[in-house]
């Protein structure tokens, strides 16, 4: 005959057991986990303090979104110019009386304003649109971001370097 042992219940563990470690009576709250502890990322990346829910990143991509919006309303303005410059008065009569620094804000606005304020709102929608995925050099940006941040340091250590050495040689 076989014989079966059979362990209580109460004596199964479904958690390893780590002698080594402190534990710790937690109360179990599957809504709130771990959020009390920092998450730390092992990554090598900088840490940019200070800019709240938003990446510097996303903080750049609304700039970005909303010179997206200010180049399609150029584009538009000058297509309006030479085939309908009625079209094209209303327009920038709006663009004097709302800033164009809120793309968005911008946007709604002239859809708001009249029936043929909402198709040219359409249409700098569309433009927008169309600039930002075909016609916008990306790489382009970031080399010449590159540069710029490149330049304008060695210009301001250049320049440093040569008012702190030509007061140091006049004492």
């Amino acid at each position: 005959m076989e014989s079966f042992s059979i362990a209580a219940l109460s004596q199964l563990s479904f958690f390893p057991i780590h002698p080594h470690r402190r534990t710790r009576a937690r109360p179990f709250r599957p809504w709130k986990q771990r959020t009390s502890q920092p998450t730390r990322f092992h990554c090598q990346k900088m840490y940019v303090p200070g800019f709240g829910e938003a990446s510097p990143e996303a903080k750049a991509a609304k700039h970005l979104h909303d010179f997206f919006t200010y180049i399609a309303v150029q584009i538009v303005t000058a297509q309006l110019q030479s085939y309908n410059p009625e079209a094209y008065e209303e327009l920038m009569e709006f663009m004097g009386r709302h800033s164009l620094n809120d793309g968005d804000k911008f946007c709604a606005n002239l859809m708001r304003e009249s029936p043929r304020h909402k198709s040219l709102a359409m249409r700098i929608l569309e433009v927008r649109s169309a600039y930002c995925k075909n016609d916008f050099e990306w790489d382009n940006l970031k080399r010449l971001s590159h540069k710029v941040v490149n330049d304008s340091n060695t210009r301001l250590m250049r320049d440093y370097v040569l008012e702190t050495s030509h007061m140091e040689g006049e004492k």
